[in-house]
């Protein structure tokens, strides 16, 4: 029977020193293809493909659209495509964002949870936030087998913890004891072939660049209360079994946590339109009462100072609304420039 030959790891922020660490421990003969997905950023060059090179025996490598994939190699998602498996072949999807990433990992697991679920392997690696859960649950629904890094033994907790509280992982090790597990699940005999839900197969060619009309989003989730942040049109919420999500029929996806940043990123654009009208309006009560004052119209003038101070207090709250929602964004970007530093640091050491 054949084996779990498509290994397909999905990784964020902390997720360089991982990979670097399992690409150190496969050998040479690894019977699988390796696909990673981890969250590049498409404004630097990255050097992840020589870091992981130069770290093990399995040589890895960006990958490009049509490439004919092979055991003992590890492929790697480009800036600004999905990676997608279609049979013996990848593609790069040019999709819209999933979770606000491009490359994301759960097209990545999707598709190979439809392409071959079965023959398949899941792992999620530290990360922050929630990409990557409901892929891992698309590809254990298609028979494949699921991995997750211990939550504990991760740099960010955050991501293979979420895909811990939502899908039943056949496997939680520390990053240590990974290439072991990963050693023997490979080699195992394939799973029974599983029918694959519909509207999985849906989301790998909204991935690969197709659309879906809104006659296909009602098949496959119900429409919901929400707009998309992206485009302004109808959320529909999709039928999963125990994760929350959304995707419009544009393509835009996000899970329920992402969904929630993106919801307060609109909101401080609108409350910030509302602290510019409310500074303006102190500096003209403001105005207005020193104007009074001058004219000897003391009561006018003390009305106008209350106006002000009503105004100043409003003001107040707002900024602190808006510094919330600033240190929840802070936490994507963040995540995005802990892969950046560590792949910059690494590529500086290897020099």
């Amino acid at each position: 029977m054949a084996g779990r030959d498509i290994l397909a790891i999905g990784t964020s922020a902390g997720g360089v020193e991982a990979l670097r660490f399992l690409a150190s421990r496969f050998p040479r003969d690894f019977p699988a293809s390796v696909l990673v997905t981890i969250h590049l950023s498409s404004h630097f060059r990255s050097n992840l493909d020589a870091i992981l090179s130069k770290t093990g025996p399995l040589p890895a490598s960006f990958a490009t659209d049509g490439e004919v994939l092979h055991q003992n190699r590890i492929y790697i998602a480009p800036p600004e495509r999905h990676l997608l498996i279609d049979g013996k072949c990848l593609r790069l999807g040019t999709g819209p964002r999933e979770n606000r990433a491009r490359p994301a990992i759960d097209p990545m697991l999707r598709s190979t949870a439809v392409c071959c679920g079965m023959r398949s392997i899941g792992v999620i690696l530290t990360g922050a936030l929630g990409d990557g859960a409901a892929g891992l649950l698309a590809l254990d629904q298609c028979g494949g087998m699921t991995v997750v890094q211990d939550p504990s033994d991760a740099t960010f907790q955050e991501m293979p913890a979420t895909a811990l509280s939502r899908v039943n992982v056949g496997h939680v090790v520390r990053l240590a004891d990974m290439p072991a597990l990963l050693g023997e699940l490979v080699r195992e005999p394939a799973g029974q072939a599983v029918p694959v839900p519909l509207n999985l197969k849906y989301e790998v060619e909204i991935a690969n660049g197709g659309r879906m009309n809104m006659e296909d989003m009602d098949r496959v989730g119900r429409r919901s209360v929400l707009t998309c942040p992206d485009c302004g049109g109808t959320m529909w919420e999709m039928n999963d079994a125990d994760i929350v999500r959304y995707r419009c029929h544009v393509g835009h996806a996000y899970a329920s946590e992402l969904m929630t940043v993106a919801l307060d990123e609109s909101l401080r654009y609108a409350i910030s339109t509302a602290l510019r009208a409310l500074d303006e309006r102190v500096a003209l009560a403001k105005k207005l009462g020193t104007e009074a004052r001058e004219h000897g119209h003391n009561v006018l003038a003390n009305s106008w100072a209350r106006r002000a101070a009503e105004s100043e207090q409003e003001a107040a709250a707002i900024r602190d609304s808006i510094k919330r929602i600033d240190e929840m964004g802070a936490r994507i970007e963040a995540d995005s420039m802990a892969v950046q530093i560590g792949t910059e640091q690494l590529a500086r050491q290897a020099k």
